[in-house]
């Protein structure tokens, strides 16, 4: 009996145990859909998505006019016989003008409207005098104008004319895709129109030579004719504007480059308002922080970006100074120089924003009205450049032959006749201050946040960060106009 009884309560134990057992393995089954489902696995083919947005994909060909240059006259002897019949001869032959052929290029581009407006690269249609767009199955070919164009991103925004709505695609978020994430792109390799490619994203936030550049980098096919074409998610939005190849060949060998959407989507907003874009500008010089620049300012985080020089501008007007690391800009947190860019580039011109700086340990909220970065860049191609800064010897410091600037040190060098702080007339090749930069007619004008004009502020200054326990000092540093921060180390 007393078997029985102890038997009863381990009989409905094992029932017990094998009901939960049933109910998470159901549960387990449950979730294997959820989990292939986030995972993304590969599509059993790309047919169906091909063949919805590929209609809103085109063609582009564009054709400009090459002058060329008459042909000078054969070397004949002056005096020659032979002189006036050569020179009879060949300006019967062509009159003497300039000949001219004509230049055609091949390029993709995609329909972002039923009225016709298209994205593709600049490069695509640069200079051309005619484009005309050839639509998918045979739907004809239109001539296609500029209404505007980026540069600095490689976007190019047409408009055609059409006699009734067009197939078009929408852009998608490119901040959500993900590296392994699976893509398709469409276009014109190589003049083999329509054509499709599938791949993954290989990587993402790639920057080329652009300030402005976020570049999706693909294995997915592209070759010369894709530029300008659509990079597809699998929902068939453009995440991705192909513009870039890398490669040795010249063809695709997997290492593609596409301008992220969320970054053409503000440019193609622009050229289609404006026609040009406006971007705002803040007028200060940058670069980014180093564990040793954080270091000898005393910062736990090199996050932010430090400001090396406040010409005229927006910025010298709020009373943002060198030396100032801006942590924060509209609300944003900065990263790094970048980061920086990209904010203040997207911000509209115009507007009135806060900027949260670093100065002197303690953190300061200034208000700034962003001007114009074109009309900036405009004014600083039109105007003089900045003057350069160098310098004469007197004493060598930190591996630095270093000289006080004198007036005629200052016409030696061609520097500006405000410039003040101490020249480098040679540096140690195996110092740290040749590894960090340092070179024969920098000068340095500032030591811990503080200007220096004679060499011995200098040494007090690297004293007093001995003696506060800093392991290196912050030099404000300028080289042909341009300024940047180096931190040396003061280890003795």
């Amino acid at each position: 009996m007393t078997a029985q009884v102890q038997s009863i309560p381990d009989f409905h134990r094992a029932r017990w145990s094998q009901a939960f057992l049933a109910l998470m393995l159901a549960v387990a089954l449950a979730l294997v859909p959820a989990l292939r489902a986030e995972a993304r696995g590969v599509p059993e083919s790309f047919a169906d998505l091909a063949e919805r947005v590929s209609p809103a994909v085109v063609n582009i060909t564009t054709s400009t006019l090459i002058a060329q240059e008459t042909q000078p006259h054969p070397m004949v002897p002056e005096g020659s016989p032979f002189e006036d019949f050569f020179r009879d001869f060949l300006d019967n032959e062509r009159g003497d003008q300039p000949r001219s052929r004509r230049s055609s290029a091949l390029g993709s581009g995609f329909v972002i409207s039923e009225d016709g407006f298209i994205v593709t690269n600049n490069h695509v249609i640069e200079g051309a005098d005619e484009i005309l767009i050839e639509f998918f199955n045979g739907r004809g070919t239109l001539t296609a104008e500029v209404i505007g164009t980026d540069p600095n991103t490689d976007i190019a925004l047409l408009k055609v004319e059409p006699s009734e709505a067009l197939p078009f695609v929408n852009f998608g978020d490119s901040d959500v895709m993900r590296v392994g994430d699976w893509v398709m792109a469409v276009g014109n390799p190589l003049g083999q129109g329509f054509s499709v490619s599938a791949g993954i994203i290989s990587a993402r936030g790639r920057e080329l030579s652009g300030t402005y550049d976020d570049f999706i980098q693909t294995d997915a096919a592209i070759n010369r004719g894709n530029s300008g074409g659509p990079l597809f998610n699998m929902a068939g939005e453009v995440i991705g504007v192909n513009t870039a190849i890398l490669s040795p060949t010249g063809g695709s060998i997997g290492i593609g480059f596409s301008m992220a959407s969320n970054v053409v989507t503000k440019v193609v907003a622009q050229l289609k308002e404006f026609g040009e874009t406006r971007r705002g500008w803040l007028g200060v010089r940058i670069q980014d922080m180093t564990e040793d620049l954080a270091d000898a300012m005393g910062l736990d985080s090199t996050a932010g970006a430090l400001v090396t020089d406040v010409p005229d501008g927006p910025a010298k007007d709020a009373g943002i100074e060198a030396g100032d690391l801006i942590i924060s800009f509209d609300g944003q947190d900065v990263p790094d120089t970048r980061g920086l860019v990209r904010i203040v580039g997207d911000a509209p011109v115009g507007k009135t924003v806060r900027v949260v700086v670093l100065r002197d340990g303690a953190t300061q909220t200034l208000r700034v009205t962003l001007g114009r970065r074109e009309e900036a860049v405009a004014a600083s191609d039109n105007g003089s450049t900045p003057s350069t800064p160098p310098a004469p010897v007197e004493k060598t410091v930190l591996g630095l032959e270093l000289a006080e600037i004198t007036d005629a040190l200052r016409d030696e060098l061609g520097l500006d006749a405000n410039a003040t702080g101490l020249a480098v007339r040679d540096v140690d090749p195996s110092s740290e201050a040749w590894d960090k930069g340092l070179r024969p007619a920098d000068v340095i004008e500032e030591a811990a946040q503080s200007r220096v004009t004679t060499i011995a502020d200098f040494e007090d200054k690297i004293a007093a960060a001995r003696d506060g326990g800093r392991q290196s000092i912050l030099l404000l540093v300028r080289r042909d106009g341009d300024p940047r921060f180096v931190a040396l180390s003061v280890a003795e």
